[in-house]
């Protein structure tokens, strides 16, 4: 029987050996196991430690079978080597993250049938959902590319400035404007510079599709709301609205409006085929918003916990 432990340290060759695991389950399954999140922390793992706020669980002697990450808030991801499943190894991923944490939330991405079957086997509940919501380019006019000056393009209010960001100039900003906005919400509001710096440095990161908005009335000028665009690989056609922020103190002036049109329009720039997001099912305001905007739920992540967190419904 394979042993299941608790590496303190892992090693370079350890987390490799799980995001091998990782893209196997993907090809397989068509869903990722483990989050962008948790991806990058793995990455971090060996170098920082504790430190990243991850404990890596895994299973297997000559070869890794199976791994499950905890975070520290919690929150937890679990996967199977494709060739690995039906012995009875999420089980013992599952096990071994409960008894660590009796409250983790255990991510389901995809919400497979698997993870269903799992969750009613341990007596889970939902706790949480994430949609993921797509439209085409092409669906709606408003997100078409322009010619400048075209009396559909998105407008910026009077008194405010759109531009692009600048990573040397705008780092501390953003991730000021994006803890206020986000101040509720349990991962993106606790985004560091660490993490942030992580996305930078990654082949898709393109500050060009990082729109700002700045209120130009005062001096010096304060950025008040962004959408990050992400377009991890071009040659698929599609996608992301990664983060659309904007600042409470600033909201009923347009701003959501005006800076999600941009960063849209900058996506059909790209020659596009469709765009995707992810939304908080519970979060009506703005799951209404994307659907008049012409998108449309294609997928759901599911958070499973025992009965200690409060119930969240789409």
């Amino acid at each position: 029987m394979s042993t299941l432990e608790w590496p303190a340290d892992p090693s370079d060759a350890q987390v490799a050996a799980v995001l091998a695991l990782a893209d196997a389950a993907t090809d397989t399954d068509g869903m990722a196991p483990f989050s962008e999140a948790t991806t990058l922390g793995l990455r971090r793992l060996p170098q920082h430690g504790a430190a990243a706020g991850l404990r890596l669980a895994t299973i297997g002697h000559a070869e890794l079978v199976g791994a499950a990450v905890l975070a520290d808030d919690g929150s937890a991801e679990a996967a199977v080597r494709p060739d690995a499943r039906g012995r009875g190894l999420g089980r013992r991923l599952i096990d071994a993250l409960l008894q660590e944490r009796p409250d983790a939330q255990l991510w389901a991405h995809g919400d497979l049938p698997a993870a269903q079957a799992l969750a009613r086997a341990y007596d889970l509940q939902v706790s949480r959902n994430l949609w993921r919501m797509q439209r085409a380019v092409d669906a709606e006019p408003a997100i078409r590319p322009r010619a400048a000056g075209a009396p559909d393009a998105p407008v910026v209010p009077a008194g405010f400035a759109a531009r692009s960001f600048v990573p040397d100039q705008d780092a501390q900003a953003w991730l000021d404007l994006n803890a206020t906005a986000f101040a509720h919400h349990p991962e993106q509001g606790r985004m560091t510079m660490d993490d942030l710096q992580d996305r930078i440095a990654q082949p898709w990161f393109d500050p060009e599709g990082l729109l700002l908005i700045e209120d130009t009335a005062v001096s010096p000028h304060r950025l008040v709301a962004s959408h990050w665009t992400k377009v991890a690989e071009p040659d698929s056609g599609e996608g992301e609205v990664y983060v659309v922020a904007v600042d409470p103190a600033y909201q009923g002036r347009g701003l959501g409006r005006a800076v999600t049109g941009l960063g849209l329009a900058y996506l059909a720039s790209r020659g596009l085929q469709t765009i995707d997001l992810y939304v908080e099912g519970d979060n009506g305001p703005a799951v209404a918003t994307y659907t008049r905007l012409g998108f449309e739920r294609t997928s759901i992540d599911v958070m499973y916990s025992r009965a200690v967190h409060p119930m969240l419904t789409p």
